[in-house]
């Protein structure tokens, strides 16, 4: 052995007393009732065995991925991917970096949908010109809320609520189907995407900036009494400003544009026609789509078939809050099958990072051993890790397929992903039904699937959630 490796290998059998001993020397200070004292240090280094086995997997972990050394060599078969039922495939696109999944998601159904009505047509939508109309009603969200409850003191939990979270990119199916249905759609190429689109973070910090700044002066006109009408003048002054950094950084959205589809091989059909958003909106979707469909949801803290609600949480003041049906992972699979048998998608919603195999694009619970590499255990229920915010929905996809065994149970789920064609399985992902039952959350679903007993119950007056409810982040 070489004096270099001696080295080495002391070095590395010292490194926890040796940390030890310099933390007990801070240690020593805390004398305060429930902080780490000298004893409790020199307890906890006592336990640290120190073996060979925790040197070796130090030198591996100082130097590689985490998820590199954790990963399962079973996970390394060849993946399954037949699927019994599927859907038609559409294009794929990428939502780079912004928190829009919702809207790729909801977009996926949409045009899905018109592909399915029309047999031969395809169309692809403005991302950008929705987001447009999402954050100036985002804006207005903030702005009226901060009206709603100017006269309560500015440390008021409700109020905080608002200055922390003035405006976001994310969001949920409520806001596809409020927004389309106010401002309708346009084609991609007539507003395609900037790089504030694809890329939100500045924007989003500028615009909340802009929006605390004006929540402030409107807070002091209600302090000082100003009538409804003037508040009202000057929170439309405001908004106007709102516009006016929307447009420099997403464009101009259209009032009316020419237009003219192509079918799926890409040919044009026909000669352009002059169109509204909202006369393409009735082109391409038809009727609103606000109540052709039930939102559920798997919550196993709060009780079954019951409906619930989140304050606050929606794109517009004046549109619908997130309304679930709370409902067993059975029952959820049970209506997804029925639309993919019928040959339609759905909006669905994922805690996406949990046992990612990224280069597979592949979702199952024994993807990484996390518990053997690390020599402990991660125990936590799926209501427990909602509870501590370990877990919940982060990211919304689009449902596209089952593959079922013989008797008619899951087996594993498909999605449409919006990170882009190159990614997973050619921009999509695959999930074990175990995973699925495990971090599936949301699931949009037309009404037409839902049998007459749960589409009662999802009448029900819902129980009302704050917005700090662990489960109710937005998708991104």
């Amino acid at each position: 052995m070489t004096k270099k490796n001696k080295f080495v290998r002391m070095a590395n059998l010292l490194l926890v007393p040796a940390i030890a001993i310099t933390f007990s020397y801070s240690a020593s200070a805390q004398t305060k009732d429930g902080g780490i004292s000298t004893e409790m240090l020199q307890m906890i280094v006592k336990h640290q065995l120190n073996t060979a086995s925790d040197v070796a997997l130090f030198n591996a972990m100082a130097g590689n991925n985490i998820d590199n050394l954790a990963k399962s060599f079973a996970s390394n078969a060849d993946l399954d991917t037949h699927f019994s039922v599927e859907t038609d495939a559409q294009s794929i696109h990428d939502q780079k970096s912004s928190g829009r999944c919702w809207m790729f998601s909801g977009f996926n159904v949409l045009r899905s949908n018109f592909a399915k009505r029309t047999d031969s047509l395809r169309v692809e939508f403005s991302h950008a010109y929705l987001f447009f109309y999402d954050q100036l009603e985002k804006a207005n969200l903030f702005l009226q809320g901060v009206v709603d409850t100017g006269k309560l003191p500015i440390d008021d939990p409700k109020v905080q609520f608002f200055f922390k979270n003035p405006i976001a990119d994310g969001g949920t199916f409520c806001g596809v189907a409020d927004l389309t249905e106010k401002y309708g759609l346009v084609p991609m190429s007539v507003m395609p995407e900037t790089y504030s689109a694809e890329n939100t973070s500045k924007m989003r910090s500028l615009l909340m900036s802009k929006l605390r700044e004006q929540g402030l002066r409107l807070r002091d006109m209600v302090a000082q009494g100003k009538s409804k009408k003037q508040i009202g003048d000057e929170k439309t002054e405001m908004l106007g400003v709102v516009y006016h950094m929307l447009t420099l950084m997403l464009g101009n959205p259209p009032q009316n544009f020419s237009y003219a589809f192509k079918n799926k091989n890409g040919v044009t059909v026909g000669t352009p026609r002059n169109y509204t958003p909202q006369e393409f909106y009735r082109e391409v979707v038809g009727n609103s789509l606000n109540g052709t469909f039930i939102m559920v949801m798997n919550d196993p803290r709060h009780e079954y078939h019951k409906t619930y609600e989140v304050e606050y949480d929606r794109h517009t003041y004046d549109g619908h809050n997130w309304v679930y049906l709370n409902l067993p992972m059975e029952e959820i699979a049970g209506l997804a099958i029925a639309s993919l048998k019928d040959g339609h998608k759905m909006y669905s919603s994922y805690d996406v990072g949990k046992q990612l195999d990224r280069k597979k694009g592949l979702l199952a619970l024994d993807n990484f051993d996390y518990e053997s590499l690390l020599g402990t255990t991660f125990p936590m229920n799926k209501a427990q890790r909602i509870s501590t915010f370990d877990s919940g929905s982060t990211h919304a996809m689009t449902l596209t397929a089952v593959d079922l065994d013989a008797s008619g149970k899951p087996m594993k789920w498909k999605v449409e992903n919006s990170w882009g064609a190159d990614y997973g399985q050619k921009g999509c992902l695959i999930m074990t039904n175990d995973w699925f039952n495990e971090y599936m959350f949301r699931l949009v679903v037309d009404k037409k699937y839902v049998p007459a007993k749960l589409l009662k119950e999802a009448q029900q007056k819902p129980v009302m959630l704050t917005p700090d409810d662990p489960l109710f982040a937005e998708d991104n």
